[in-house]
């Protein structure tokens, strides 16, 4: 059955204490501009009947200052609970709940963008103005990963199911890294894996989680070692980040050689191979 949305005009317990709750949700601050962007990725509103209903979020209680610290924002009251149960992944999961019951909260949460209901390929980006790194810092926390591979090659990612989310990662990081990714979603169950590694996340990690930010604090701290990475002599390149244009195309399949399509264009022999190969098998579409 999908989710009742209630009614933006109830009279709520809120209103009757007096509470202020001006400033609530205030994008352009920093420490809402994160909370928002991680109740996107990990939190839920739920709606029943006679306008009832609720936010939650619950995470590993190793976590649960972060949830102190969304209490601590909220001008509205609120509970956090602990419960222990048996998951898919362990015998034993030990998490924290935080819970909001308030209509009012709840309409503004939901009028910025945190739809009822399930909402993983629904969410977007805020269309009010926002603190961009912070409410991507959110996202990350909540469905990201920040650390190194088996290889001690350092990396900050993203998994989401929103096209919109993942895009504006893209879109963000590559003002910020240089790095382009073009993210298609995987065949089994339209997820987007996005991940940067070397020289970008290095980047990428200090500038989202800057010194004195609200985040979990084992993500900040897989992140300030990351952003303190250094290159290992002798490490090698990762492969050219190329932007292919129409007019690069033109040039690739125009010129007689590779060679040729290298001196002009200024790529490696391989990223010129391997665009060739894909707009002669029609991986690609060709240049008009």
């Amino acid at each position: 059955m999908a989710e009742r949305e209630p009614n933006a005009h109830q009279f709520t317990l809120d209103d009757a204490l007096g509470v202020d709750t001006t400033g609530f949700m205030d994008l352009e601050d920093p420490n809402y501009a994160y909370m928002f962007g991680f109740l996107q990725a990990d939190g839920h509103l739920s709606a029943q009947s006679r306008q009832r209903g609720r936010l939650t979020v619950e995470i590993n209680a190793q976590d649960i200052d972060l949830l102190r610290e969304f209490q601590k924002l909220t001008p509205y009251n609120s509970s956090i609970t602990e419960r222990t149960r048996s998951t898919n992944f362990a015998a034993t999961h030990h998490s924290a709940v935080w819970s909001l019951h308030s209509l009012e909260a709840r309409t503004k949460l939901n009028e910025l963008g945190l739809p009822y209901g399930r909402k993983s390929k629904k969410i977007t980006p805020p269309r009010v103005e926002f603190s961009r790194r912070d409410y991507l810092r959110g996202v990350i926390d909540a469905d990201g990963s920040v650390g190194y591979t088996s290889k001690g090659v350092p990396f900050i990612s993203l998994t989401t199911a929103s096209t919109a989310i993942g895009a504006y990662l893209c879109f963000y990081a590559r003002k910020i890294t240089g790095a382009e990714r073009h993210p298609r979603p995987n065949q089994r169950d339209g997820i987007y894996n996005i991940t940067y590694s070397g020289k970008a996340a290095h980047a990428l990690s200090g500038h989202l989680y800057y010194s004195g930010c609200l985040s979990l604090k084992r993500k900040q701290s897989a992140a300030d070692s990351v952003a303190n990475w250094v290159r290992p002599t002798g490490w090698k390149p990762g492969p050219e980040r190329i932007q292919w244009t129409s007019e690069k195309d033109k040039v690739l399949l125009s010129v007689p050689t590779i060679d040729d399509a290298c001196a002009e264009l200024g790529h490696s022999q391989n990223a010129c191979r391997a665009r060739l190969t894909k707009l002669l098998d029609g991986m690609v579409p060709l240049p008009k």
